[in-house]
């Protein structure tokens, strides 16, 4: 009885032997680690874990002790994954039996991380309407003062300046109006998300032919229910960064790759999601400075001189409107944005 239940927790749980060997694990530290129980039983724990000598250390002592022993935010490596943050807790059976239990912490910390930056970014949106507001007021005063003083003007050198006064008002109310985003509501339609990608990659190949874009898609990937050319904005306007970027470096072989990919049981924000479709834009050039990584998304902010500032903001404001966000890792030599949008399942349990 007792194993059934450990067997359909959530947390991951391993029964160790006086000497820090595994006897058993439930399925969901088999998941967790990525290995199978009959594997590594039998084996010590340090080298499941690739030869983590610290996690060891803090079991010998509860062992000795006979006292359980908690550790949060601890960094282990297990051999088929890739490295984890995790919160542990040892706790002594007997002299020849200790329970392990092991809560991951990277996605709760990476939800905790996306959660502060969609506040900053709401807080950041409603300051900028209000501005956007108190700009473009004057602005069409300015451009219709321009226009009647043109109508007064028989000198025709003199109304081309009018002329520009009007075409640079018009200019920078464009400006206010992209920095705001989008401004109608999505379409819910079905987008294939795959059409929107080759969309996205044959318009690349006609500005950047120097570039090599590498697709890597999962052909099961069902449709999403979204707007469609939004959703080539927002991909377009973030491998364009992608492509940009690795142009100013002058990367010695430029290549951008295109993947998607389905995530199961995948929290986005505060809500847990059955299905959601992740599409990756990974590239290979000089990766984003650290000072900027923060601050990504927030309109007006770029790395490069003659950048608006405006692209990955419209990019992650489309994402929010279609209930998904972007997220980014960064690297020199690689460089992944990741949009992440969920996927609607009806009640036949099909996605859509």
């Amino acid at each position: 009885m007792h194993q059934r239940l450990l067997e359909h927790l959530t947390t991951a749980v391993l029964l160790l032997d006086g000497r820090l060997n595994v006897r058993w694990m439930n399925p969901a530290a088999e998941a967790l680690f990525a290995v199978s129980l009959s594997r590594v039983k039998g084996m010590s724990l340090d080298g499941m874990l690739g030869g983590d000598e610290s996690i060891d250390e803090v079991l010998a002592k509860a062992r000795d002790a006979f006292h359980p022993f908690t550790q949060r935010e601890a960094r282990i490596t297990p051999l088929n994954s890739d490295p984890l943050t995790v919160d542990y807790t040892v706790t002594p059976l007997s002299d020849m039996e200790l329970l392990l239990e092991v809560e991951p912490r990277d996605r709760l910390m990476q939800i905790s991380r996306e959660e502060a930056l969609t506040t900053r970014q709401e807080t950041i949106k409603v300051l900028a309407r209000g501005l956007a507001h108190e700009v473009k007021n004057p602005l069409g005063g300015i451009r219709g003062a321009a226009q009647l003083l043109e109508r007064d003007l028989d000198n025709p050198a003199l109304r081309e300046f009018t002329h520009i006064i009007v075409q640079e008002v018009d200019r920078l109310r464009d400006m206010v109006d992209s920095m705001l985003g989008p401004n109608y509501i999505v379409k819910h339609e079905p987008v294939n998300i795959h059409k929107v990608l080759e969309r996205v990659r044959s318009l690349l190949i006609a500005e950047h032919p120097w570039v090599d874009i590498q697709r890597d898609y999962d052909p099961s990937l069902p449709e999403l229910f979204g707007d469609e050319a939004q959703m080539i904005q927002a991909v377009l306007n973030v491998a364009r960064n992608a492509v940009q970027a690795m142009g100013d470096a002058e990367t010695p072989t430029p290549t951008l790759v295109l993947r998607t990919r389905a995530r199961r049981q995948f929290t986005l924000g505060a809500e847990r999601h059955r299905l959601v479709s992740e599409v990756g834009i990974i590239d290979n050039g000089p990766g984003i400075p650290g000072t900027l990584q923060e601050t990504l998304f927030y309109p007006m902010v770029s790395g490069r001189a003659e950048g608006s500032g405006l692209g990955l903001s419209i990019a992650q404001s489309i994402l929010h409107q279609h209930q998904g966000l972007i997220e980014c890792d960064s690297r020199p030599g690689r460089t992944e944005f990741r949009l992440l949008i969920p996927l609607v399942i009806n009640v036949t349990g099909e996605a859509s």
